[in-house]
């Protein structure tokens, strides 16, 4: 029978408890009016997925299948559903809920994403699986299935942050882009669409390795945070005629605004995807003085997954790999966990389920 990684429930509190991974056998699905029965090749490991095993993340579910990233091959095609998906290689739309509204999810229940909850009962993780038509993309021929399924969730975030809530015209060529905390998915991908798109990308990290590999994916610079002074540092480093910041992406919070009121120009944007310092960062009146704009940004919504697809393929851009484990073996998958836990990746964690050239 096929088999699909959920997690087992044991006693603990949320925060101090560790749900084990559970390799489940399960029948193989069958794809309904307008789904396809996907062949799973790869999935990808996000932050989520450490916060469910700790019980820290809303909605937590025991025996449904993790991981909310993935690329396969559609095997089976439903009723109604278009034959034409029937062996292309494809990549799996993280979330539901979200069409097109530049606001925000459409529906009540607000964005409800895959992999180890209630509220979307499906994951990744899993030999089979079935999903519905619309939530499809071809994958990039350019990409291997592993990088492939590095893509969706953090690759949607990071979309929305630069290229929508940045604005394109902050982040193409001669602009100067800023992404803070290097080597994580969402940051690492920001680099890559803003890389691509033409822009001079900076970055920074606490982690002298980690911005030298930044550089070699094509940062133009970048300084470490624990430095005193380090923002002046970075504006020094801008060659161009332009010696300040278009845009700002960061995942950190804290004092980014203060810093920004310094390094962004007049009506600069600071896009803000995550608090992981704390969750509060002051508005400041510099900032108001200077017409900066602070946004939040989160996920993304189907349009804008297919906007980044698409991207992608005329880019050729490519997410970062740090790691991949080798089949369904819960030892090797723990294994990705574990460097998750000790934030030592640098780009995304890759469990290859099964050879796109295999059938299971």
């Amino acid at each position: 029978m096929p088999k699909s990684v959920s997690i087992s429930q044991i006693e603990g509190k949320p925060g101090k408890v560790y749900y084990p991974l559970s390799l489940d056998e399960v029948p193989k699905p069958s794809p309904k009016d307008g789904e396809v029965l996907v062949q799973i090749h790869a999935a990808a490991l996000n932050h989520r997925d450490l916060f469910i095993r700790q019980h820290l993340y809303p909605g937590t579910a025991f025996g449904v299948p993790l991981l909310a990233d993935g690329c396969g091959t559609v095997v089976e095609v439903g009723k109604r559903a278009d034959s034409g998906w029937k062996g292309k290689r494809v990549v799996i739309n993280p979330g539901e809920g979200w069409s097109d509204s530049l606001e925000g999810p459409e529906e009540k229940g607000g964005y409800k994403i895959l992999g180890g909850t209630k509220t979307l009962p499906n994951g990744t993780l899993q030999e089979y699986m079935v999903v519905k038509q619309t939530e499809l993309e071809e994958a990039p021929e350019h990409l291997s299935s592993v990088e492939a399924a590095a893509v969706p969730l953090t690759g949607l975030t990071a979309w929305r942050a630069v290229m929508v809530k940045c604005g394109a015209h902050n982040i193409g060529p001669g602009k100067n882009v800023l992404v803070t905390g290097i080597g994580g998915g969402v940051a690492l991908m920001a680099l890559e669409f803003a890389r691509a798109a033409g822009a001079n990308v900076f970055v920074t990290s606490g982690s002298e390795e980690k911005i030298n590999k930044a550089k070699q994916l094509g940062a133009k610079g970048g300084v470490n945070y624990k430095e005193e002074g380090w923002d002046k540092k970075l504006l020094g480093m801008l060659t161009t005629e332009k010696k300040d910041f278009d845009a700002i992406v960061d995942g950190a919070g804290a004092d980014i605004v203060e810093k920004s009121a310094r390094l962004l120009k007049a009506g600069g944007v600071v896009a803000i995807y995550g608090m992981t310092t704390g969750p509060k960062a002051p508005f400041l009146m510099q900032a108001v003085l200077k017409n900066i704009e602070v946004k939040g940004s989160t996920m993304g919504s189907r349009k804008e997954f297919t906007d980044m697809i698409d991207f992608i393929k005329k880019t050729k851009a490519k997410p970062a790999v740090s790691s991949v484990a080798q089949g369904l073996d819960l030892e090797k998958i723990n294994g990705l966990f574990e460097e998750m836990k000790k934030g030592s990746q640098f780009g995304k964690l890759v469990v290859e389920v099964s050879s796109s050239k295999s059938k299971l």
